[in-house]
């Protein structure tokens, strides 16, 4: 099952530093393996951590989506960094108004982690 986590730049810091990430009612799952499929769900994801980094991180406009991929069926509370396949994200130079909602996000590995957030 791949889950795509809309997320923020501080849950990017806590996956970093803690090694796991909680699971919250908005995330999205792939129905299918289908590039199609996937983009769907990860652009799907990307519109909730835009609202989310408009909520948690005053001046916050960057979109963050955690992609995980587990072997379950069962949707888990928390997603450790071993079962993370990438992170998508905005660049940092984001206008204040945020990024266009139809704009693609940058691909990061989990190596990228430290980088994406410094």
């Amino acid at each position: 099952m791949r889950l795509y986590l809309p997320a923020t730049l501080g849950t990017l810091a806590e996956l970093d530093s803690e090694g796991v990430i909680g699971v919250g009612d908005d995330v999205v799952v792939a129905e299918g393996d289908s590039e199609d499929q996937e983009y769907d769900a990860l652009m799907t994801a990307a519109a909730f951590a835009a609202l989310l980094a408009g909520e948690l991180e005053p001046g916050g406009r960057r979109r963050v989506v955690v992609v995980a991929e587990l072997a379950v069926a069962d949707l888990p509370a928390r997603i450790a960094l071993a079962d993370v396949v990438a992170v998508h994200a905005d660049p940092d130079d984001v206008p204040d108004e945020g990024a266009d909602p139809d704009d693609d996000l940058g691909w990061y590995a989990t190596q990228e982690i430290a980088t994406l957030l410094g």
